[in-house]
């Protein structure tokens, strides 16, 4: 007679939890974070990509606490791993859009916030200086190993910050906080072509004073949306020194909302 294989409640909770348990936060922040997190990526590869990766790291994570698959007990601790999850990838998302606000306020002073396209990663209406800075910020984030230094830090999260500490939600608050850095973070990206621009539009000004019978918008506009693209040319040769802090910035918050070294 062939042995039967005897499992017990505890030992199925037991694996159910070593796996369901940190998939929940991978998933959380595959869901919400740049670039993996966006339209642009089925949900059905998220949900892939977040399972292997799980199957990957399960085995080098500290043990998971031990509960019933279907105990209320289980449930909390779900949602406090999708709400750290979550938090991660909304602070990088803040990140992202502090770029995408820049485009917005150059596109405004340059006279083509008219001008707005159809996001593919948010699904909503942009300017096209703002679609831009996206693309730019996204290209650079992923040369740079952005994201492996995220995926870094979700792993040592696990560590700094294991599953059923008390501390739900410790430091997430701060992400409210962390919208006055958004747009501080925009302004330093535009304050030299903003600058620039306003110094055009006051001269378009002293123009019309000068000249009344001068047809202020059929020169004045064409002018300065052909200066405005030449000042976003030229200020552009220095956006990797001012994407540089703000990424480190970025990332090392992000290290510090989960304690990580």
């Amino acid at each position: 007679m062939e042995p039967v294989l005897a499992l017990t409640d505890t030992q199925i909770s037991t694996w159910v939890a070593t796996f369901m348990l940190p998939m929940f936060r991978i998933a959380a922040l595959l869901m919400t974070m740049p670039v993996i997190g966006t339209t642009l990526v089925p949900a059905r590869v998220r949900l892939y990509l977040a399972l292997a990766i799980t199957v990957v790291v399960t085995p080098a994570l500290p043990a998971m606490p031990q509960v019933h698959a279907l105990d209320i007990s289980a449930l909390l601790l779900i949602a406090q791993q999708i709400i750290i999850g979550a938090a991660m990838g909304l602070s990088l998302q803040l990140f992202f859009q502090a770029f995408v606000i820049a485009g917005q306020i150059v596109g405004i002073q340059m006279g083509m916030g008219f001008a707005s396209m159809v996001d593919p990663v948010n699904g909503v209406s942009v300017a096209v200086i703002g679609q831009f800075f996206t693309m730019l910020v996204t290209l650079l984030f992923l040369a740079m190993n952005g994201h492996l230094v995220v995926f870094e830090v979700l792993i040592e999260s696990f560590t700094t910050l294991p599953v059923g500490d008390g501390l739900i939600v410790a430091n997430f608050w701060e992400l409210v906080l962390r919208l006055g850095w958004v747009l501080g973070a925009s302004l330093v990206l535009v304050l030299p072509a903003v600058t620039a621009l306003l110094v055009v539009n006051i001269a378009m000004g002293v123009m019309t004073r000068a000249a009344p019978q001068l047809n202020i918008f059929s020169i004045g506009f064409p002018l300065t949306l052909v200066l405005g693209m030449g000042i976003l040319w030229v200020t552009l040769g220095d956006i990797l020194n001012q994407y540089q802090p703000l990424a480190v910035d970025a990332l090392q918050w992000l290290r510090e909302m989960v304690r990580a070294r």
